[in-house]
């Protein structure tokens, strides 16, 4: 099965983002999958606002990054843009870092016009970095999360299938891109 990294762009690591994305990776490896993490606040700040790949902790990143055949990217949308964070992680990767990869992005937001982040702010960053394919986004609005009295306690029905949909559907596309990148092995009799 391939191997999905899962990058975590919110710089708290109790978010509803980290919590969907969590769920969302926990559907991933219920179907197979090998699924590594990266949380973007973890690494260095001073190196990633400097792009310093010289720094051990960057460079590990971005070669979990290289090895992963596919890719989930999770962040917050603040200001109706995707985080900071993870526009710094991203600008520190290689052109083409994409190329080859199947991406799923996803976002939580207060607002239902955050949505527009993921399609106009995230995806032509995404496009510009070669990737095989960029699933459908998928954004959860903060009223399809519900609370607890520690936070996070989960999402509403409705919310919790249509992720199921969504990451299944990209389950089902990473997995058909790597089949047809698998040469079919023919045998032929020895004469």
């Amino acid at each position: 099965m391939p191997t999905i990294l899962a990058v975590s762009g919110s710089p708290s690591p109790v978010s509803s983002t980290h919590q969907v994305l969590t769920l969302a990776t926990d559907r991933l490896a219920r179907r197979g999958h090998r699924v590594e993490t990266l949380a973007v606040r973890t690494l260095p700040a001073a190196e990633l606002l400097r792009a310093d790949l010289t720094h051990p902790q960057l460079a590990d990143a971005a070669e979990q990054f290289a090895r992963a055949d596919a890719i989930v990217l999770a962040t917050p949308v603040y200001k109706a843009g995707y985080s900071g964070l993870l526009k710094s992680f991203l600008d520190v990767l290689p052109q083409f870092a994409l190329e080859g990869k199947v991406v799923l992005p996803l976002a939580t937001g207060g607002s239902l016009a955050h949505v527009l982040a993921l399609d106009y702010g995230l995806r032509p960053v995404l496009m510009s970095m070669k990737p095989r394919a960029v699933s459908m986004s998928f954004f959860v609005h903060a009223g399809g999360i519900r609370k607890g009295p520690g936070g996070f306690a989960g999402l509403e029905p409705d919310t919790d299938a249509l992720l199921h949909e969504a990451t299944d559907t990209f389950a089902d596309l990473v997995e058909s891109l790597t089949e047809a990148a698998t040469p079919t092995v023919r045998l032929v009799p020895a004469a």
